[in-house]
């Protein structure tokens, strides 16, 4: 007997249902914000996400599936949707798109890490991306968007953290600072901060170390570095939020976990998954597209975990509203010319757009209704020679037990 891989999940058919519902909750609020689906290939040259992604990021360095093809190229499994749309973006958009251009994905992801709750070595993201506006109402669209979705899937008890990180000379800046103050706790810190101090400082922010947190947590803070325009694009953002009804904290330790990202970064996150996890981040990456071999484009967007959202959701009884995906008639036949024109009912009604099943196991009678009950199907007709003969099939109800007698050629 086989066993699955470590970090992997199957979705069995009876819970398929809750993933179709968020996904197409998920499509919907997309369109209604007029972003339109994209797709990217679920592997990557590794550079891309080298040069995207970059170097000192715990996922270039600890969590990417990278492997040789046959052809001795470094191939790598997507870690993460953004830098994959930015390469589709040069490539088939950029000479003759029209800007804004507005993307979203749904699509699984892959990162060599310890398996927790709502983040497996494979797991899906929903994401959005919105490229060629350097507005904070911009970064206002995506993040309602984010909010739209959550409120479409009614859930609750989330709270919005935003920050900035500034631009390259800003930051510059930041760092110099956060050196200065973290250079004689040098030796306190976690290894990898240590690694990380003269390469990207700002990345010790992220750090989980309890030790570490508790060294950054009087550290001088980004927004106290931010030159005059990242100053006001992120009091732009906040009048955008005020503008329509989206409540937020500021939080100067929100930085992501990706070298891509500019001035504004931000966090959904939820309570509901045991210690604060977020559900949903995201943030603007204006250097990206040129540093992916495309024109200098602006851009904003946000990743959110599916898994982690569908505990969320499960944890607040949302997912009872989740729609089942029922199977609209069960034919339960008596007799084999029963069986035959059972058959060619069911092509009828499924060429009108019905969903049905019939007996393909010879059950009883009894069986087939057990069975139809089973399966929670909305309609159940018994089909024998006398309904043949007529022309009339009884069809019941199984929510309410009613009865009711059709013409087979009006079903």
């Amino acid at each position: 007997m086989y066993t699955i891989p470590k970090g992997t999940k199957d979705v069995l058919c009876e819970d398929a249902y809750k993933w179709h519902y968020v996904e197409n909750a998920a499509r919907q609020t997309a369109a209604n914000f007029g972003f339109k689906e994209i797709r990217t290939p679920v592997f990557e040259h590794t550079e891309l996400f080298l040069r995207g992604v970059g170097e000192t990021t715990d996922i270039v360095t600890k969590e990417m599936y990278t492997f040789l093809d046959k052809g001795d190229r470094s191939i790598t499994l997507k870690p993460e949707g953004t830098a994959g749309v930015a390469r589709a973006f040069v490539g088939g958009v950029q000479q003759n798109g029209t800007l804004p251009y507005k993307m979203y994905y749904i699509t699984p992801v892959f990162r060599y890490e310890r398996p927790q709750a709502g983040r497996l070595r494979e797991h899906h993201q929903f994401g959005v991306e919105l490229y060629g506006s350097s507005s904070p109402l911009a970064d206002v669209e995506v993040i309602a968007l984010a909010k739209s979705l959550f409120d479409a899937l009614g859930l609750k008890d989330l709270t919005l953290n935003i920050n900035s990180i500034g631009c390259q000379e800003c930051r510059a800046k930041y760092n110099a600072a956060l050196k200065e103050y973290l250079g004689s706790r040098f030796s306190e810190m976690c290894r990898e901060c240590q690694s990380r101090f003269e390469k990207n400082p700002l990345r010790i922010l992220d750090c989980k170390d309890e030790n570490c947190k508790k060294i950054t947590a009087d550290a001088p803070k980004v927004l106290d570095f931010l030159c005059d325009e990242c100053k006001a694009h992120f009091e732009g953002l906040k009048a955008g939020l005020d503008a329509v009804g989206i409540e937020y904290k500021v939080n100067p330790q929100i930085v992501r976990g990706l070298d891509y990202y500019t001035k504004t970064v931000f966090e959904f996150v939820s309570n509901a998954i045991g210690a604060q996890g977020t559900v949903c981040g995201g943030g603007r990456y204006d250097k990206l597209v040129e540093e992916v071999g495309g024109k200098p484009t602006p851009a904003v967007g946000f990743g959110m975990g599916l898994e982690r959202l569908l505990i969320v959701l499960e944890s607040q009884g949302l997912l009872e509203k989740a729609p089942k995906e029922n199977v609209d008639y069960y034919l339960a036949s008596i007799g084999e010319n029963a069986l035959n024109f059972t058959l060619k009912l069911a092509n009828k009604l499924r060429q009108k757009g019905k969903s049905v099943e019939f007996d393909l196991m010879s059950k009883s009678v009894k069986a087939q209704m057990k069975y139809a009950n089973k399966i929670e199907a909305k309609y159940v007709i018994v089909v024998g020679d006398d309904e043949i003969l007529s022309g009339k099939v009884r069809v019941k109800d199984m929510a309410s037990g009613n009865e009711e007698e059709i013409e087979i050629k009006d079903l």
